[in-house]
């Protein structure tokens, strides 16, 4: 799973605050069990004292070093006794045990040169906020809705529309649930409104919260960045397009209706072909037909979308209208 540059610095600054934090609050903890039994904090001086003195003493030149080092070690059990004893008089069980923020990496967030648990956790929260779709709504599979695909005969595709999209709905849902970095290639076809963006979205949150890196972008933004970053020298727009490179899920929706051109041609061709050849899937979303994407791109392009994505076709009415009219 790769996660970019910027996901990975942000879920370290997450836990760093974390561990900052926590930090504050136990010191909170322990200047409240100082004024409340201040004992407490004089026996601290102390054994700070003791592990002083046996750091001096281990560079000591000549005398008993070993009757020191029994004695300042007998002084600090002393103390240690002492100051558990308090403890357990004055507060709860475990008011001022120093817990670690994850059992299994102690706060770092590695394990050896591996990814821990907490780390990985982190990083698929801020994953989710990079996906530029969170601010359409709240897409689940649950919230699909058949009933507003007529239950009608297609004719020209010789299928029952609904039947066609209950099974349109359940390979998005395969395929999201079942995701792994050799998942294959996506291709929603079909007219305006017909929910391919919906489903987009349903595959983007679920593949994203399984930890793998989703970047979903409109066919528009895609190209406009691309061009930014070949020509404009524009960092940021680089950034974004190393992201569309390296993410372990690619999905651009609405592909077509960007400004057409040689640059979009060329830019579409080289982003295909990388993702392709690296393996990485992708999810490309259109109106257009086979035919158009001969003519608006290349014969080049329709055969890649062709022989290396699976095509879903979204047939029906406008949904969108349908709703409004039942608003």
């Amino acid at each position: 799973m790769g996660y970019s540059a910027e996901v990975i610095r942000r879920a370290r600054q997450r836990l760093e605050q974390a561990k900052a934090d926590r930090q504050s609050q136990q010191q909170q903890k322990l200047q409240q069990a100082y004024d409340r039994v201040p004992r407490l904090q004089e026996i601290d001086r102390l054994l700070r004292q003791t592990m002083a003195q046996a750091a001096r003493a281990a560079f000591t030149q000549g005398g008993d070093i070993q009757a020191m080092m029994n004695r300042i070690k007998e002084e600090n059990l002393t103390l240690q006794r002492e100051r558990e004893q308090l403890i357990a008089e004055h507060f709860a069980p475990g008011f001022l045990e120093e817990t670690p923020l994850c059992p299994k990496c102690g706060g770092s967030g590695y394990v050896g040169s591996a990814m821990c648990q907490c780390m990985q956790e982190l990083c698929r929260q801020e994953q989710r906020k990079e996906l530029t779709l969170l601010h359409m709504g709240t897409e689940t599979f649950e919230s699909f809705r058949l009933d507003v695909y007529p239950d009608r005969f297609d004719a020209d595709m010789g299928v029952n529309i609904r039947t066609l999209m209950q099974k349109t709905y359940q390979s998005c849902w395969s395929y999201a649930h079942n995701f792994t970095e050799n998942a294959g290639n996506l291709l929603f076809s079909g007219s305006t409104g017909l929910g391919k963006t919906f489903l987009s979205a349903c595959i983007a949150r679920t593949v994203a919260d399984k930890g793998y890196s989703v970047v979903y972008e409109s066919a528009t933004h895609l190209f406009s960045r691309m061009e930014q970053a070949k020509f404009g020298g524009d960092e940021e727009a680089k950034a974004h397009v190393q992201r569309y490179q390296a993410c372990d899920l690619l999905i651009v929706d609405d592909l077509g209706t960007e400004m057409g051109g040689q640059f979009t041609v060329s830019a579409l061709y080289s982003l295909l072909n990388d993702r392709l050849l690296s393996g990485k899937p992708m999810i490309i979303s259109t109106n257009l037909n086979a035919q158009e994407f001969a003519r608006r791109y290349s014969p080049q392009i329709a055969s890649r979308l062709e022989g290396s994505f699976k095509r879903l076709f979204f047939l029906g009415d406008d949904i969108r209208v349908k709703k409004n009219w039942e608003n």
